[in-house]
């Protein structure tokens, strides 16, 4: 049974009426034809108006055994929103995934570096190369403004007001919302747009692309990695770190130094304060100073 017509049919439904990323509509698309092959391997012709919980529930026992239950609990979600997909567009009446639940997984708390951390990793850059100065003016953006890598990547020069002291982030499912920027973050990408990136020959389509590569185009999310591991090697780090690590890190620091939820969550851009509330659970001493603080009984 062919899948596929049901299959872009809610690619498109993702991204036109519900406006989600690239990255999770992939993740969609990869765990339905991840169902499509474990229906072809057992030999099972079903269409998806027809797919029975049995089925799905064999499916995920097969799965439970290749992964762990966070990306079960990921699966078992895009499965759900694909069959109300179907539901909302009449190929089915009932969801086969209706008494299926997720594993409970817990929240994961996030990796997290000191400032010391940070100015290590920042002052280990080669500055003699041009990707040097390129690198540190990364390394500041993404900690300065807690970007995710895919924020980082395709942010634009016709993103930066830095007169204003903000820079705009396209975000999640396309959502816009603008963070501020330090002077000397603002020194770093200047520096790094006048003496490093007016001199590269630009690839076609990337003249706003902010940061780019050798070859002129846009940076990929593998390299920004790369970057960053590679200086976590180099000053002997002995943290697993990713560009999330920094993200994570602004937000703790800014929760340290006394910043409310509700502002880390606008520039995070979470869409929900619950997103944004792992960081107290880092900060247990933030707590405690708050009690001390503001309790009437903390004496």
């Amino acid at each position: 049974m062919n899948w596929s017509p049901y299959i872009k049919s809610f690619q498109s439904y993702l991204k036109i009426e519900r406006g989600l990323s690239k990255n999770t509509i992939a993740n969609y698309t990869f765990d339905l034809e991840r169902l499509c092959a474990f229906l072809n391997d057992n030999n099972i012709s079903v269409a998806p108006e027809k797919i029975a919980e049995e089925t799905i529930q064999q499916f995920i026992y097969a799965v439970s055994k290749e992964v762990n239950a966070r990306s079960q609990a990921r699966i078992i979600s895009g499965l759900k929103s694909f069959f109300s997909y179907l539901i909302f567009e009449d190929y089915r009446s009932d969801s086969p995934m209706e008494l299926i639940e997720a594993p409970k997984i817990g929240r994961k708390l996030p990796d997290t570096l000191s400032v010391e951390d940070i100015d290590n990793l920042i002052a280990a850059v080669d500055l003699s190369t041009p990707e040097g100065e390129r690198n540190r003016a990364i390394l500041e953006t993404l900690y300065s403004c807690g970007l995710r890598v895919s924020e980082l990547v395709s942010l634009k020069i016709s993103d930066l007001f830095f007169d204003e002291g903000f820079v705009k982030i396209t975000g999640k499912g396309n959502k816009q919302r603008f963070v501020p920027i330090a002077q000397s973050t603002q020194r770093y990408i200047e520096s790094y747009k006048n003496n490093i990136r007016n001199h590269l020959n630009i690839a076609k389509g990337h003249e706003d692309t902010l940061f780019l590569n050798r070859r002129g185009k846009q940076l990929t999310r593998a390299m920004v990695f790369t970057i960053i591991k590679t200086l976590a090697v180099k000053i002997n780090l002995q943290k697993n770190i990713s560009p999330h690590t920094l993200r994570h890190s602004f937000a703790t620091h800014l929760l340290e130094n006394g910043a409310d939820l509700r502002s880390i969550q606008m520039m995070l851009g979470h869409e929900s304060i619950t997103t944004t509330e792992v960081y107290v659970h880092l900060d247990r001493k933030h707590l405690t100073q708050i009690i001390h603080t503001f309790h009437p009984r903390k004496v």
